[in-house]
């Protein structure tokens, strides 16, 4: 790329040819109104970040003419090579050379270079040049910027919002000319609730009492109905197992066992029993280093939280370098901190300063410090009882063991099926203090200067009375100055009921990460979020609550133009269902659901082979699948077995996480293979089956039968045309179905087929139910 101060020289003083570009300019637009007062942040940084930032922004590296054009230092000094011009003069685009630039006809000197591909719109130049007019003021990134809860914006349809979130999602329609939908139908609208707030559907009575219930607050009824369920404990616990990298396996290439659930039970228990976000997250930091209760109360339970840290993957390989895996563990603690709970990229900041955001190299090792002292170790943990070599005894320490007694006083959300020895992976520091040093280029052994524990300057400086460790860091976290961590979780509560967040990327609120679509709103609700107490289930209710939440999901093609996104939210979401909720679904309306909370992972149906192709050897405990039976075949789709290596397949096709890393969010894809698995898995063959058994054994006609079954998945009651369709289907399963190949049909799952039954109306149906699986609608939030 051509030498940017070198060009600015040759331009310099060209004010003739200047004006003439600036008339130009005034003139073109894209019909776009500019805003009355342009923001750096939200106006101009974009377009920097887009087009100027690669030649012209922190990367020391690939910087050209010594010019920064992302800090007001750098773009109001004087230009390297003419001393006399500058890049941005405030109050006076005719003068800031950056701009001259950027409206040059003469494309030897026109910025950004034509072989760069990249082309500035009308509009952002406009709005560059009422930037420059307005004083080209800088600001500090709005992520780095402590909330504040702004005033509810005007609105002139008074009548709709139910509550304050409404009012910044109507005052954005309004001034993009849109308005938000009608209220969804009852029926759609407690299938997405119940399904949200439990991750199950409605039963048969749920939905009968709604319908008739006439009673104005008859939804807000059954939303605290579902937010008592504990069933709520177990959805909300999904997108933390993801965050928290939950698995049951170790990962690497010795892929074996673990015992982590009883970490998993404490997640379910801690959001049923409503636990403030601030004492989730300081418990699951530095449980190990609060005092104990009185009595002991909840000291292990404190204890028991820390797994949240040692659900990272560790090796069992042999001739590895034990400080360079020890390195790695605390890399990913770091790193899952950064993402998971601050929503930043600081792993990008491990080998070098931040290339985008106010970190550095040194910052990132002086947060590493906090989690650099665990006392762990790689080796098995080997007690010296009977248990030896059983599942119940794989820990790695520092670890804690849960005794029968424990179960019976101090943890009793501890789903322990059995009296052997149970042992889980928690958090302890060692003795003496770990010296941590800069890495350099990230490698394991390059020591560099030594830091002390510290966090990013940019984000909030660490308060001096807190105390250097994990305590002091969720001090930290949870001050109620720091910028960050109520709006991200916030903005992840509100990703989990509309399938993205106000920031669509939940993982990145720093410079390169997408602005919040309403930035009042995120801010609103993170304060009220903490004025609250931190408190989930409240900030839950308010969302499905809301207007906003309830409309329909129907899309006129204006809108679908106007808004193809939905960013503005004049609809409702439509997506498929999170993957376990997919098992979830079939299960419970089939009547198999085995509604146990908590407990071990089960191993379900799965195709054959794929441990054994995988496995490289090791003690063999996972090198085998052996498929679960009876009841925990039935366990919800969370409680799914996760080897690492080899994640559950039927989980990974509907776009779960293999849980080897933090994970803020999942993709949402709609492939071929997912109907492929809707039409062949054997649970939903199976489930087909017992529900047609059941049905069958109803002293009812087939109509009946057919518009039950269909109420029972897709939560609402078939058109006539629907139920014309399906009743003509099973009319021609009857006809067209041979006796020898019934076996053939309804020989699958463990679950056995009544013995006194019509087998032939059994396929028929079984053939029916598993065409109503198969429906979109089924699988989908709707």
């Amino acid at each position: 790329m051509r030498r940017l101060s070198y060009l600015l020289f040759i331009v310099a003083g060209s004010t003739g040819a200047f004006q003439a570009c600036t008339t130009g300019s005034t003139s073109r637009s894209d019909g776009e109104k500019l805003p009355e007062t342009v923001s750096y942040n939200f106006d101009i940084r974009p377009i920097l970040s887009d087009k100027c930032l690669a030649c012209h922004g922190p990367d020391a590296n690939k910087r050209e003419a010594g010019l920064r054009l992302d800090i007001a230092e750098s773009a109001f000094k004087a230009l390297q090579e003419n001393p006399k011009a500058h890049a941005l003069v405030a109050g006076k685009p005719e003068l800031s050379e950056a701009f001259r630039r950027i409206i040059t006809p003469d494309t030897s000197l026109l910025m950004p270079p034509p072989s760069s591909n990249l082309k500035l719109s009308a509009r952002e130049i406009n709005l560059i040049e009422k930037w420059i007019k307005q004083g080209a003021k800088y600001e500090k990134h709005w992520a780095f910027v402590a909330p504040r809860k702004a005033a509810l914006p005007p609105i002139d349809q008074k009548a709709w919002p139910r509550n304050e979130i409404d009012y910044f999602i109507l005052h954005k329609q309004e001034q993009k000319g849109l308005s938000p939908n009608e209220e969804s139908d009852r029926e759609r609208l407690l299938k997405r609730v119940s399904l949200d707030l439990t991750g199950l559907p409605p039963d048969l009575s749920m939905m009968d009492r709604f319908l008739t219930d006439t009673r104005p607050d008859a939804y807000e009824k059954v939303v605290d109905q579902l937010l008592k369920s504990p069933a709520y404990g177990e959805k909300m616990a999904l997108h933390w197992l993801d965050l928290a990298r939950y698995a049951d396996s170790y990962g690497y290439q010795m892929d074996n066992f673990r015992t982590q659930w009883p970490w998993r039970d404490w997640v379910i228990h801690a959001f049923n029993q409503n636990m403030p976000y601030d004492r989730f997250i300081t418990w699951q930091l530095a449980g190990d280093l609060l005092p104990v209760p009185p009595g002991g109360a909840s000291g292990k339970e404190q204890l028991l939280a820390t797994g949240f840290n040692r659900n990272h993957k560790i090796t069992e390989e042999g001739a590895v370098d034990e400080e360079e895996y020890r390195v790695t563990y605390v890399t990913d603690r770091n790193d899952t901190f950064g993402k998971g709970l601050l929503g930043i990229t600081l792993e990008c900041a491990h080998c070098h300063d931040h290339k985008y955001d106010p970190f550095s190299q040194k910052e990132y090792y002086q947060l590493f410090a906090f989690f650099n002292n665990v006392d762990e170790m790689r080796s098995k943990y080997t007690p010296i009882d009977p248990d030896v070599g059983k599942p119940e005894s794989y820990a790695k320490k520092p670890l804690m063991e849960i005794s029968n007694d424990d179960v019976k006083s101090l943890l009793k959300f501890i789903n322990k099926p059995d009296t052997s020895r149970l042992i889980v992976s928690v958090m302890g520091d060692l003795d003496t203090l770990r010296k941590t040093y800069i890495l350099k280029r990230g490698v394991f052994d390059a020591y560099g200067d030594e830091v002390q524990p510290g966090t990013p300057a940019s984000i909030l400086p660490f308060n001096a009375a807190y105390p250097k460790n994990r305590l002091g860091l969720a001090q930290w976290l949870v001050d109620r100055k720091n910028p960050l961590t109520a709006r991200v979780y916030v903005n992840r509560i509100w990703q989990e009921f509309f399938g993205r967040g106000i920031v669509k990327t939940a993982g990145d609120f720093g410079m390169q990460g997408e602005l919040p679509t309403h930035p009042e709103l995120l801010d609103w609700l993170a304060v009220d979020f903490m004025q609250q107490g931190w408190n989930i289930k409240r900030l839950v209710r308010q969302i499905v609550t809301s207007a906003t939440y309830r409309q329909s999901i129907v899309v006129t093609p204006e809108k679908l133009r106007a808004d193809p996104e939905n960013v503005l939210l004049a609809r409702a979401p439509r997506y498929h269902i999170p993957a376990e909720l997919v098992k979830d679904l079939v299960l419970a309306s089939s009547g198999l659901l085995n509604r146990t909370i908590g407990g071990p992972s089960v191993k379900p149906y799965q195709p054959p082979g794929l441990w054994e192709s995988a496995t490289a050897g090791g003690d063999g405990m996972l090198s085998t699948y052996n498929q679960d039976h009876g009841p925990a075949l039935y366990r919800r789709g969370m409680y799914t077995f996760i080897k690492r290596t080899v994640p559950p397949p039927s989980l990974a096709i509907f776009d779960a996480s293999n849980r080897d890393q933090c994970e803020v969010g999942r993709s949402k894809t709609n492939t071929p293979l997912q109907a492929l698995v809707m039409m062949n898995d054997p649970t939903v063959l199976e489930a087909s089956r017992v529900l047609a058994a059941r049905l069958l054994r109803e002293n009812s006609g087939i109509e009946t039968k057919i518009g039950k079954a269909f109420r029972l998945i897709v939560n609402r009651k078939p058109t006539p045309q629907e139920q014309s369709v399906l009743i003509t289907y099973f009319g021609e399963e009857m006809q067209t179905m041979k006796t020898k190949d019934l076996e053939k049909v309804l020989a699958v799952g463990d679950y056995p087929v009544p013995e006194k039954i019509d087998k032939k109306r059994l396929a028929a149906l079984m053939r029916v139910i598993s065409m109503i699986y198969n429906l979109e609608e089924s699988i989908t939030k709707s």
